[in-house]
């Protein structure tokens, strides 16, 4: 009996199984076009990379079982598993890492997001070592090298790949490909020669949900099997469903990027004065519904690295208004705020600034463009201020740091505050290098303390994840990285 038919052909419902949903139709289902979450979380499914995270974030073994640096982290040598074979039975050998590699690194690949294997040497880095392992001589030492390949677009693929490779996906992950139905929903049978264990229920079904009300009516009928909480829904769902939430603090920063380069920004008194005449607490509560942390620095609590005990920006008025004085602007001054005018919660947090700062004489006028718009804008250096939000990548303190702050990331990089130090940038260096883990968090911890005294952000905070998990279903945990979770422990129960 085929899968489609197990769910649909045959009496029964995508609640037979297990189901998930996206907000939009993934871009492929090819490895090396993953450019979005959509793409990636559905990429992990029917894939596996050398590395891999789980739902916590922590990096675990994937198709290697072990790897060691070498060179002070400027070589890495990873050695395959045994006995791992691709869903059509050919078998794994280090020969298809090479191939795959190069596939995503080719330019007539186009399209993807390849910055995790361009720090490799080009093809001469890559080096086949019989069947079982592979080396990679990088351009530079990199101590989170190993994280890189955990990401999507470096999943392993049985090169050469089928025409329609990126609709109908071939790879060696818990999941294999049954069915898409574009715009409506995915289908994946378990794979039960899974090396790392079949997974415990039959199918997934992801559908494409984009309305998160609709969502809440769905999972409420009991077709989906979780759901996140809108943060407008927090106090209801806590009230009527405390026994089927899942809280946990997400590897995401909500910040606005003061740009280092225009105007009274230059000067880091104004963007500490701003810093101190904004009541952050307040606005958490009453706009993000108490979730989230406040941020006393870009690097996630949970990471190492992140430091919530750091001396922050109190509210204090007061200073703001001498430091504003100091620079020049004892009676404030005109600036813009730019926003993404489709997302209602950071409009709410663009308006509570608005008035906050309003209150030391700076008038702030808010500019609402679509989300593609205003982070052009941003990236190209035309905001003032710009209310964004960053989410990991990949779970590590670099993520929080060199994207952010160093002056090679400025404007598409993701330094979109343009700010610049060459000191910072000499230490986010140096702790790319360092392979030392205890070592190299300190060096985030000093570096993102630096930053936070340079104030090239107004510092909000990071956010925490709700979600509500079917009572019908067992065995699920919030992800704190996009593709954390593989389903592989989620099963079906007698509802409760």
């Amino acid at each position: 009996m085929s899968f489609v038919c197990l769910l649909l052909a045959c009496g029964g419902e995508a609640g037979t199984g297990l189901v998930y949903y996206e907000t939009y139709d993934p871009r492929s289902l090819d490895p090396a076009l993953s450019t979005d979450v959509p793409t990636g979380e559905m990429v992990t499914l029917v894939f596996d990379g050398l590395t891999q995270f789980d739902p916590n974030g922590r990096l675990i073994p994937g198709l290697a079982d072990r790897w060691r640096a070498e060179r002070s982290g400027q070589r890495y040598v990873f050695h395959l598993r045994p006995g791992v074979t691709f869903h059509d039975g050919r078998r794994l050998v280090a020969a298809d890492v090479k191939a795959t590699y190069l596939r995503v690194l080719d330019p007539a690949t186009r399209g993807g997001r390849v910055w995790p294997l361009q720090p490799i040497a080009g093809a001469e880095g890559i080096e086949v070592l019989g069947d079982t392992a592979v080396a990679f001589t990088l351009t530079e030492p990199l101590a989170v090298f190993p994280k890189f390949l955990a990401m999507p677009v470096a999943s392993i693929v049985p090169v050469p790949v089928a025409a329609d490779f990126g609709q109908r996906p071939v790879g060696t992950g818990p999941w294999r490909f049954a069915a898409w139905r574009h715009d409506d929903e995915l289908q994946f049978a378990r794979n039960p020669d899974y090396w790392g264990g079949a997974p415990l229920a039959e199918s997934l079904t992801v559908r494409i949900v984009p309305e998160p009300f609709t969502r809440g009516a769905e999972f409420l009928a009991g077709r989906l099997s979780v759901a996140e909480i809108p943060f407008g829904e927090t106090a209801k769902w806590e009230a009527e469903h405390p026994d089927w939430l899942q809280r946990k603090p997400a590897l995401r920063v909500i910040y606005v990027a003061l740009n280092n380069r225009r105007g009274p920004l230059r000067d880091a008194r104004v963007r500490r004065a701003i810093n101190l005449s904004t009541n952050v607490p307040q606005i958490l509560n009453s706009v993000w519904n108490g979730r989230g942390i406040a941020s006393r620095g870009a690097i996630p609590p949970s990471l190492g690295g992140g430091d919530t005990s750091r001396a922050g920006y109190a509210y204090d008025t007061a200073t703001a208004r001498r430091l504003l004085a100091q620079a020049g602007y004892p009676n404030g001054f005109a600036i813009q705020l730019w926003r993404s005018g489709t997302n209602v919660e950071l409009g709410r947090v663009a308006q509570a600034v608005q008035a906050q700062l309003a209150a030391v004489g700076i008038r702030v006028e808010v500019v609402a463009r679509d989300a593609s718009s205003m982070r052009e804008a941003a990236r190209n250096g035309q905001t003032d201020m710009a209310l964004l939000d960053w989410w990991a990548d990949y779970p590590d303190g670099d993520n929080f740091l060199y994207p952010l702050f160093h002056s090679a990331s400025f404007g598409p990089g993701g330094n979109y505050s343009f700010y610049s130090d060459p000191v910072t940038d000499s230490l986010i260096l140096v702790a790319r290098r360092t392979t030392d883990d205890a070592a190299r968090e300190a060096l985030y911890r000093r570096i993102d303390g630096r930053v936070y005294e340079a104030a090239p952000w107004l510092y909000l905070w990071f956010p925490v994840d709700l979600w509500a998990q079917h009572p019908s279903i067992t065995g699920w945990e919030i992800p704190v990285i996009f593709n954390g979770q593989r389903w592989t422990t989620v099963r079906r129960v007698s509802a409760k």
